[in-house]
């Protein structure tokens, strides 16, 4: 029997492309895993697809999401932010972004890349996880949330357990397509 996607990515190509192409692959590149960050954090509260339909207007407000460019932002440009209908134009996640850029430039200096510190989380290799149903699948773990909690300490936003689990699935370090999809890895 032939196996379709995840129940999550639906009929919507913007969803499968998602899926097929970012979901659960691992990300070892420091500006995309900021980037990745960026996303996750806007979301808050939101539905997904709604960062994913903006993700381009993202990329092009947020200096392709470059933090030594990010970090470097001052009131000017977070106004000019606020007023990009392209964008969530929420005022705490739009500064969280410059103030996640300054801390991601610190954990960079302290460990050589962030891709050194944040996949020490799920100890440097992605974590394959067998579920049955989308049912099965946590919104946090024991990972995420140490993770959430070692990127408050360093200043980090928008980076709760939840988010932080997201993270991980969006960046590979966990691997949790189901039992029904072509990309099931057990």
């Amino acid at each position: 029997m032939e196996r379709g996607r995840c129940g999550w990515a639906g009929d919507s190509p913007i969803y499968q492309k998602y899926h097929d192409e970012v979901w659960g692959e691992p990300q070892h590149d420091d500006q995309e895993l900021f980037a990745m960050l960026s996303l996750e954090g806007a979301q808050a509260g939101l539905s997904w697809i709604t960062i994913l339909q903006r993700e381009h207007n993202y990329r092009a407000a947020f200096d392709q999401f470059q933090p030594e460019v990010v970090a470097q932002y001052d009131e000017a440009k977070i106004s000019e932010l606020l007023q990009n209908a392209g964008i969530i134009r929420n005022k705490a996640k739009v500064r969280s972004v410059v103030s996640n850029a300054q801390a991601f430039l610190n954990v960079q200096a302290e460990f050589g890349s962030f891709d050194a510190y944040i996949w020490q989380f799920v100890d440097g290799q992605p974590k394959i996880n067998c579920f049955a149903t989308l049912a099965d699948v946590p919104a946090y773990t024991p990972e995420s949330e140490a993770m959430s909690k070692d990127l408050k300490k360093r200043g980090f936003k928008f980076v709760g357990p939840t988010i932080c689990y997201a993270y991980m699935q969006a960046c590979g370090m966990v691997n949790d397509h189901v039992a029904e999809c072509f990309k099931f890895p057990c």
